[in-house]
């Protein structure tokens, strides 16, 4: 078996703390919650929860229960969330795979003026803050392929 050498196992972990705050760095000061206070505020409509990755990640791992699956890719993704709010001062929440991409998502749709805005940075896979969504036993939910729009 191979060893690491010690320059290796040093540029992963310099290359992992960068992407860990480079996440915290994009989400700025927003709020957080962990994926047991999401599904427990989805549940009630207190958030609209929204799944912001791919088709084919929808189809992997299947959509956080409550979760309305929108493509952060669309064009009309910041029409289309506020579209599913339930009022407009619902709070609205965002879970990606590992937290990166709904810290991008989160500045960005604050920075355009939509608020208030909840960041999941652990994702429904897990990242740098916990085990996610999968690996916390949460329901999820069959993606339904019939029912996504254009995601262009």
């Amino acid at each position: 078996m191979k060893r690491l050498s010690r320059r290796v196992v040093l540029t992963g972990l310099v290359g992992t703390t960068a992407l860990c705050v480079t996440a915290y760095a994009i989400a700025g000061d927003s709020e957080t919650l962990t994926p047991q206070q999401a599904f427990a505020a989805a549940g009630t409509g207190d958030i609209l929860l929204v799944d912001i990755r791919r088709p084919d990640e929808w189809q992997s791992t299947g959509i956080a229960q409550y979760a309305v699956p929108i493509d952060m890719r669309r064009a009309d993704f910041a029409t289309a969330v506020l579209a599913a709010r339930r009022s407009p001062t619902q709070p609205i929440a965002l879970i990606c795979a590992r937290g990166v991409r709904s810290a991008r998502m989160t500045a960005r749709l604050t920075d355009a003026g939509v608020t208030p805005i909840i960041d999941i940075p652990e994702g429904m896979l897990g990242s740098f803050a916990g085990p996610g969504w999968v690996k916390r036993g949460l329901p999820v939910v069959e993606w339904d392929t019939d029912s996504q729009e254009d995601t262009t």
